[in-house]
């Protein structure tokens, strides 16, 4: 009875410091409106790609300080479904091998030649930092008349990778491709004594409960390759988990999956003095001729006074497009799979069109009370 006595007490006293403290029993700020956001410009945007025959379905997440405000699922897409994810898979493959440095089995600035000395040219002296920011001279794809790079296993991609000339000197120009981070993935295998869906499982995919994400086996469809740069497979809840451990700076569930230093470094400009040329995404999709316009397997589509990311992202091709907006803490993920016949009859760049998400997004952002 005394318990029950002191409870009711404690409950009555706790309430009233609410009160008096400005605060509603709920924990809300008395006097203060909530937001209520309505989607309605995001939801017709996608409704009209689908309905064009863009893309046959198509998911959208937008998350603000972890409370999802938005949520839907458009044409053939569930909760279910899954895609190609093409470039987006580079944001998740630069994470993986985040982890590995943290642990200390690789460093940002070993060379390939540590640990593939097979590469006996100049591309041997190009480091892991400049093979994940697009920076290394690599080739971006393989040259017309040989194997596309569709191969199963990392080791046979660089396998047919070492004998190619390099296209410029490591670290001189930024080029956007994929090859460089097959031998990324190559380095980190060896490093760690692993193949790369088993390190991607341990490291990232596993601590997120991304139950429908993979690398392999790698699709041979035209676009699903390389592997690390563009032929993983995820969902739309799978995706978002792993942006909220980004957001999160590192941690997910009260775990911690990356430390913060790793968090930086992969939103930290790694250009460097590389020449960046004009007509690179950054400057097409956002106006601006920046040149610290890349971090590690993530784009830096803006920054601040001081040179730090405000909207970090990964587009793809294919429409899918994973983006952190700093400014207002929010993340979100865009799911779909373009129908490129249809796509390019019309003109139509899923590649392009997908970043207007973010701004649409920060101008609900900035809608009334209600």
């Amino acid at each position: 009875m005394m318990s029950l006595r002191f409870n009711l007490l404690l409950t009555g006293i706790v309430t009233s410091v609410l009160l008096l403290s400005g605060y509603g029993a709920n924990g809300q700020i008395l006097g203060v409106k909530v937001h209520k956001y309505h989607f309605d410009k995001v939801d017709a945007k996608i409704k009209y790609w689908v309905a064009r025959g863009y893309y046959p379905g198509a998911a959208i997440i937008i998350v603000k300080v972890n409370r999802t405000l938005f949520k839907k699922y458009y044409g053939v897409f569930n909760a279910q479904s899954t895609a190609h994810i093409a470039s987006a898979g580079k944001w998740l493959a630069a994470a993986t091998i985040a982890v590995i440095v943290d642990e200390g089995k690789l460093s940002w600035d070993d060379r390939v030649d540590k640990w593939l000395p097979q590469f006996k040219d100049i591309k041997g002296t190009a480091t892991l930092r400049q093979l994940l920011s697009h920076t290394s001279g690599y080739p971006d794809y393989q040259p017309a008349g040989r194997h596309r790079d569709d191969y199963q296993t990392l080791a046979e991609s660089v396998d047919h990778i070492v004998d190619l000339p390099a296209d410029t000197t490591p670290g001189s120009v930024f080029h956007y491709g994929g090859l460089a981070m097959q031998v990324a993935g190559r380095m980190a295998e060896v490093a760690t004594g692993k193949d790369w869906e088993t390190l991607f499982q341990e490291k990232i995919g596993g601590p997120l409960l991304m139950h429908h994400t993979r690398f392999t086996p790698v699709d041979t469809t035209g676009g699903h390759n390389p592997m690390l740069g563009g032929g993983a497979i995820s969902c739309l809840e799978d995706y978002a988990h792993f942006l909220a451990m980004i957001c999160n700076n590192g941690q997910f569930n009260h775990k911690r999956i990356l430390s913060q230093k790793a968090i930086e470094e992969l939103q930290a400009n790694q250009i460097a003095n590389a020449r960046v040329n004009k007509g690179e995404y950054v400057e097409k999709s956002r106006g601006s001729n920046r040149t610290d316009i890349y971090g590690l397997g993530e784009w830096r589509e803006e920054v601040d006074s001081s040179g730090k990311a405000t909207l970090i992202s990964s587009p793809s091709w294919a429409g899918a497009y994973p983006w952190i907006d700093y400014k207002n803490h929010v993340y979100g993920f865009y799911l779909a799979r373009v129908n490129v016949e249809k796509a390019n009859k019309d003109g139509f760049s899923a590649f392009f069109a997908s970043p207007i998400l973010p701004i649409i997004t920060r101008e609900v952002l900035k809608g009334d009370y209600f």
